[in-house]
């Protein structure tokens, strides 16, 4: 068995695309997917599963979604291994959960950005911020809340021509967490 977290996009926002979580572990659970476990109400899933490839665990969730819910949700999913690497390969160096476990993050995306298109982030990064790509994540320091800045989700989709999700380290630690 293998084990992954899934990360959904979009739902329980503002009133849009709700999904209840008892809910959403019970979709994974008809889909043959074992050990299901939901961490807070933006649709964070851990799960276990014999099959070894995350995109056809991707279009089976998506497609199960759609057809229960009517609408899309875009899926990200990784490895319990890859969320790992994730918190122990930041570039930032050691993150201090409790004082900075919210204005680092890291935002999933659905394929390798160009190169070309990340040099173009960097270029509006306020002096403050620091934002680096490793494959498929982007690292994103924003000292001053992430609210308060420009490099937000639907920014990062846009500029770099990808879905994504972002998350902060706090959540990313604790969907580890959940995977040991």
């Amino acid at each position: 068995m293998n084990k992954y977290v899934s990360l959904l996009r979009g739902i329980n926002v503002s009133g849009q695309k709700i999904i209840k979580m008892e809910d959403l572990r019970s979709l994974y659970e008809s889909l043959g997917l074992k050990n299901v476990v939901t961490y807070i109400q933006s649709g964070n899933v851990i799960f276990e599963s014999p099959t070894a490839k995350t995109t056809t665990l991707k279009e089976k969730i998506e497609k199960n979604i759609e057809a229960r819910y009517h609408f899309n949700v875009p899926v990200e999913i990784r490895t319990a291994r890859e969320i790992e690497d994730i918190l122990h390969n930041s570039p930032f160096g050691h993150i201090d959960i409790d004082k900075e476990g919210t204005t680092f993050l890291v935002t999933f995306l659905s394929s390798i950005p160009s190169a070309t298109l990340v040099l173009g982030i960097q270029a509006l990064l306020q002096a403050s911020e620091k934002l680096a790509v490793r494959g498929q994540e982007v690292y994103l320091h924003c000292p001053n809340g992430y609210g308060k800045s420009k490099l937000t989700n639907n920014f990062l989709e846009q500029k770099l021509k990808v879905k994504a999700t972002t998350l902060n380290w706090k959540t990313v630690s604790k969907l580890y967490e959940l995977t040991k």
